[in-house]
């Protein structure tokens, strides 16, 4: 009889077998790749290498390789050769595999002259990656839904609400070719931020690309978007809305914060 186990890879693959992981840093986090521990086997050479793109059946990595070192493992296409890796998920056991891959193709990294560019075909895949990958999938699948849900539960930056969120109210916004300037966050929803510069900003036109970086106790939170509104208030500060760009990183920190308020921690007396 089939294990859990292999029946939940069984329903990964079926449900995500033709997706891939752009290996953000934030995904890397959040699947705990150890950087420093990831590397191909061919013969006896050792390239360190990190993922770029997950999949289930090819992924593709990348390794500082210089073009003669390049020529020189182009005989190796369409070899076996081994990968190395190991994770260390948060909430989770620690696990490294040792896979057997066909390597598919070894080319240049566009744009990177030392950078190699490594697409490897799993001859294998374990379970226990395969539920890793495909967790991380369905998380992903649910902050999208949750990003739609809370772009309409708007959130007043108000002092409590602030240290709830573990924000030190301390954030700046930029435009491309221009310096950062400091704002303070009026409200804040999953898809929109509202703003406030000092008196004589620039009021920026609809439509402006902007970034956010927002310093927060635990993290760094960037985010981009496009302005939608801006005026000058009575007192002559500027206030700017924009429409944000999904960030699953905001959609989790909004997701504890109404999890938070429709839970609150009761004390015993």
């Amino acid at each position: 009889m089939a294990s859990a186990a292999t029946g939940t890879a069984n329903n990964f693959l079926e449900k995500y077998g033709d997706r891939t992981i752009t290996c953000t840093p934030y995904a890397l986090s959040k699947l705990g790749v150890e950087k420093n521990k990831c590397f191909f086997k061919i013969e006896e050479y050792s390239i360190l290498c990190i993922p770029f793109q997950f999949g289930f059946k090819r992924s593709l990595f990348l390794a500082t390789i210089t073009p003669r070192e390049l020529i020189f493992f182009q005989k190796y296409v369409n070899t076996i050769i081994g990968l190395s890796i190991s994770f260390v998920p948060p909430n989770r056991s620690p696990a490294k595999f040792l896979l057997r891959c066909t390597l598919n193709s070894l080319g240049q990294m566009k744009g990177r002259e030392n950078v190699g560019l490594f697409v490897a075909d799993f001859k294998t895949n374990p379970e226990e990656l395969i539920i890793l990958l495909g967790g991380f999938l369905e998380t992903q699948d649910r902050l999208q839904v949750q990003y739609e849900e809370y772009g309409s539960m708007l959130i007043k930056m108000t002092s409590p609400v602030a240290k709830q969120l573990g924000y030190n109210l301390e954030s700046v916004i930029s435009e491309p070719g221009k310096e950062t300037r400091k704002i303070q966050i009026l409200s804040l929803t999953s898809k929109t931020i509202e703003h406030m510069e000092a008196e004589g900003t620039p009021v920026r036109l609809p439509g402006t690309p902007v970034a956010y970086e927002i310093i927060l106790k635990k993290a760094r939170l960037l985010l981009s978007g496009t302005v939608a509104a801006a005026d000058v208030l009575p007192q002559g500060l500027v206030r700017t809305v924009s429409n944000l760009s999904y960030s699953p990183e905001l959609v989790e920190i909004i997701d504890d914060y109404w999890y938070t308020i429709r839970n609150p921690v009761k004390i015993a007396k």
